[in-house]
């Protein structure tokens, strides 16, 4: 039984730092297509750096749930909690806000035609 559990363990460990890499690698390849898409004047610049935080996001947010997995103790449970909570917060704030440029994008397309 305890094989099973540091198997467990050792999987759960790969797996949050693999979610954590591709989390922090997507949020920086949509902030150089911000920074390129911004010198190009491109008006979806934020759109796009938006969709890209939001799924860099959601791969850190993977990553935090899978840490409840492995947490032993209360107090752990509730850090991992508030940083969850946290990431779903700043995630819903960024959907917002690409619910909005989209909008605003279609807005624009509409009254240009």
């Amino acid at each position: 039984m305890e094989l099973l559990e540091e198997t467990l363990q050792t999987i759960v460990q790969f797996a949050i730092l693999l979610f954590e890499y591709i989390g922090v690698l997507v949020i920086m390849v949509a902030g150089v297509r911000g920074i390129i898409n911004y010198i190009r004047r491109n008006p979806e610049t934020r759109l796009i750096l938006a969709k890209g935080l939001a799924m860099g996001l959601e791969f850190k947010l993977g990553s935090e749930i899978l840490r409840t997995v492995v947490v032993r103790e209360l107090q752990e449970i509730f850090i991992v909690a508030s940083i969850i909570a946290l990431r779903a917060i700043l995630t819903f704030l960024i959907h917002w806000e690409i619910k909005n440029e989209e909008k605003e994008s279609r807005m624009g397309q509409s009254f240009s035609e």
